[in-house]
């Protein structure tokens, strides 16, 4: 998760902002403030990765603060003077929104971050004497790949099947977990379900797809890849239980 920071005087803005990034599942919000010198302090004290940022602010502009705060976190700039695009550019910012900002264009500037930002190492598999009541030794990794729509019109990203851990489904975007990052991108959970081979991907929730290859444990209702617990729903329960007996 991208630990996310909103700066700004104006508080309808903090809010839109903060709706915004509570619609990416990559993005968490540490907090918002209209107080510069308050989310200085929290990013020097490195409780935040990633500042969507207001340049014209009392006290502190945001050019002022991109200065001080160094190369600690990264920074989306947010305001609704275009004039200060290029200086914000010359200061390695993420992105330069301008407001009345879209969710479209913030999508984009939050999975430029995404690119940026390193992302968690895979935890290692858990020992043999930890399994739980269910184990889960299933199907080997499959095979092939498949193109999904990066953030501009014409970018497709290749995703291998055999790196895809789970997929996230929220509304009309889908978060698909890799070992080292997350891809998202505009498509439902169902039309990306209809296109994956099956085995060894299951459906296992209304917003969760799973690959049968990377559960370690399975336990009553809760599926384990890595340090994710995944919900099963009732309806997809019998389906999961009879692929793994089927194993």
């Amino acid at each position: 998760m991208i630990r996310c920071l909103a700066v700004d005087d104006e508080a309808p803005a903090l809010l839109i902002l903060a709706d915004y990034i509570g619609q990416l599942p990559f993005l968490t919000l540490v907090g918002t403030t209209t107080n510069p010198i308050e989310a200085l302090t929290l990013v020097q004290q490195g409780q935040v990765d990633l500042v969507f940022l207001d340049i014209q602010m009392p006290k502190l502009t945001g050019l002022q603060f991109l200065k001080l705060a160094g190369n600690r976190c990264k920074v989306v700039l947010t305001t609704a003077y275009p004039e200060y695009a290029l200086e914000g550019y010359e200061n390695d910012v993420v992105d330069y929104l301008l407001k009345p900002i879209s969710f479209e264009r913030f999508f984009k500037a939050a999975q430029k971050a995404l690119a940026l930002l390193p992302g968690p190492a895979p935890e290692p598999a858990a020992p043999a004497q930890l399994a739980a009541p269910v184990s889960a030794v299933l199907a080997p990794p499959p095979t092939g790949h498949m193109f999904v729509k990066g953030e501009s019109k014409n970018k497709f990203l290749r995703v291998n099947y055999a790196d895809i851990l789970y997929i996230e489904g929220l509304s009309n975007y889908v978060s698909i977990h890799l070992p080292t990052q997350r891809v998202v991108t505009y498509q439902t959970l169902k039309e990306l379900a209809e296109t994956l081979p099956q085995p060894p991907f299951l459906r296992v929730h209304k917003s969760f797809i799973v690959s049968l290859d990377k559960i370690r444990m399975v336990d009553g209702n809760t599926i384990y890849i890595q340090d994710k617990e995944i919900p099963v729903g009732e309806t997809y329960r019998e389906m999961l239980y009879r692929q793994i007996r089927e194993q």
